[in-house]
């Protein structure tokens, strides 16, 4: 009599699903899972419930991929002008300052700078630097009897890289154009330096 009042009181009782589902968040899941047979109301919860989770999942599905396609748009604007101003030429090089122009005198006071010297005046890693380089760098690291005064501008302006041997063609609406052209403005007056800028100018 006792084992047949328990399993009375088992068949009863929700299982862990229906328990999760009437305190859920889930809209429609409560109505899915109810406690009782299976009705035509829980059968429309459940259809309306599946479909909507199909849509989703093609909704998102057609979103990621649509990502993963990387769309872009690009504009266009055509402006007809009867004058064009030339534009300012930039040019950002990762040598920042020629090797051969560096002195002994600029390698004592930024060579440390330029990562070519540690802060003891002694070259730095020679072991990853060309065999012909390190010659020179011993050479130019001998630092007895060398003037010491330095200007930092002056270094700039030497060592940094030279229009003549940059330029090698410029044409500007239909004529030939040359370094006579291009002028340099102040170094202060840049975004990052030591950087070269050349601008349109007369000869």
């Amino acid at each position: 009599m006792k084992g047949s009042s328990e399993e009375s009181i088992e068949s009863v009782r929700p299982s862990n699903l229906q328990a999760f589902a009437n305190i859920s968040t889930l809209h429609g899941m409560s109505h899915i899972f109810a406690y009782g047979h299976m009705t035509f109301r829980r059968f429309l919860w459940t259809i309306s419930f599946l479909g909507s989770l199909s849509l989703l999942m093609l909704v998102c599905m057609d979103r990621v991929s649509y990502y993963l396609e990387y769309p872009h748009v690009t504009k266009l604007d055509e402006v007809a002008a009867t004058n064009l101003t030339f534009p300012a030429i930039t040019f950002c090089n990762l040598n920042e300052f020629r090797f051969s122009k560096i002195t002994k005198n600029d390698l004592y006071h930024v060579g440390e700078l330029l990562a070519l010297l540690n802060n003891n005046h002694q070259i730095a890693n020679p072991h990853l630097a060309e065999a012909e380089v390190l010659t020179v760098l011993k050479e130019k690291a001998n630092f007895q009897n060398f003037n010491k005064t330095f200007n930092m501008l002056e270094f700039v302006q030497r060592t940094s890289h030279d229009i003549e041997e940059m330029l090698l063609d410029c044409k500007y609406r239909g004529k030939d154009c040359g370094p006579e052209n291009f002028t340099v403005p102040e170094r202060s007056t840049l975004p990052c330096a030591p950087i070269f800028v050349v601008c349109w100018g007369t000869a």
